[in-house]
């Protein structure tokens, strides 16, 4: 069944055509990459999907329901687009604390399982201002994950990640699969895609094609 239904979805932001009559089903269940350069459409078609910004034309569906029209944003999304925003001067379990207060659906044990998860249980309580890239990624995908979504959107996740990094994030996403998550993430990174991805589509100039 298809858990994100996209219906011959365009964009155009002044006289830039940014997607062009996008049409694709992603599969409940499954890991989806999305591949492209820089510009090509990604990550706006994500924005698209998430409700962050309404298509000129089309329609997208999440799980039966229309973004924009029966909700603005998917309520069961876990999503990571660019680059993560934290306050800098709070710790990494602030941080995660503050974005759970939004929605009052995750324990204080959980957010604690997550930061561990995420191999950042030694960096907790240290402020994200001395967090590197990739720690700041990591603290991004526990954020993405804590509230237990059936859906992940990740733009670009393993970003910024040293070896460790990757191998750990790649073992997480397919033991996410595992327990019936879907995933749609991004990545310029052939071996990602080869080694996590059931289904491929490039991007191109805004035009989206099955691999």
């Amino acid at each position: 069944m298809a858990i994100i239904s996209v219906e011959t979805v365009s964009l155009t932001i002044g006289a830039a055509h940014i997607l062009r009559d996008v049409s694709i089903q992603f599969e409940e269940g499954l890991i989806h990459g999305i591949v492209g350069r820089n510009g090509s459409g990604k990550t706006m078609l994500m924005k698209c999907i998430c409700g962050f910004i309404r298509p000129t034309t089309g329609r997208i569906l999440v799980d039966g329901r229309q973004v924009g029209r029966d909700v603005d944003f998917p309520p069961d999304l876990g999503l990571l687009i660019e680059t993560p925003g934290f306050v800098p001067y709070y710790s990494g379990l602030k941080n995660l604390a503050l974005l759970a207060a939004i929605n009052r659906r995750v324990s204080k044990e959980r957010l604690s399982a997550c930061i561990e998860q995420l191999g950042l249980g030694d960096a907790k309580d240290k402020r994200v201002s001395k967090y590197s890239m990739g720690m700041r990624q990591r603290l991004g995908i526990a954020q993405a994950i804590m509230e237990d979504p059936k859906l992940l959107i990740l733009d670009e996740p393993l970003n910024g990640l040293d070896e460790q990094g990757v191998q750990d994030i790649r073992a997480l996403l397919l033991e996410l699969k595992r327990q019936g998550k879907t995933v749609l993430l991004s990545s310029h990174n052939g071996e990602d895609i080869d080694l996590l991805c059931d289904s491929v589509c490039r991007m191109a100039d805004g035009v989206l094609t099955r691999q």
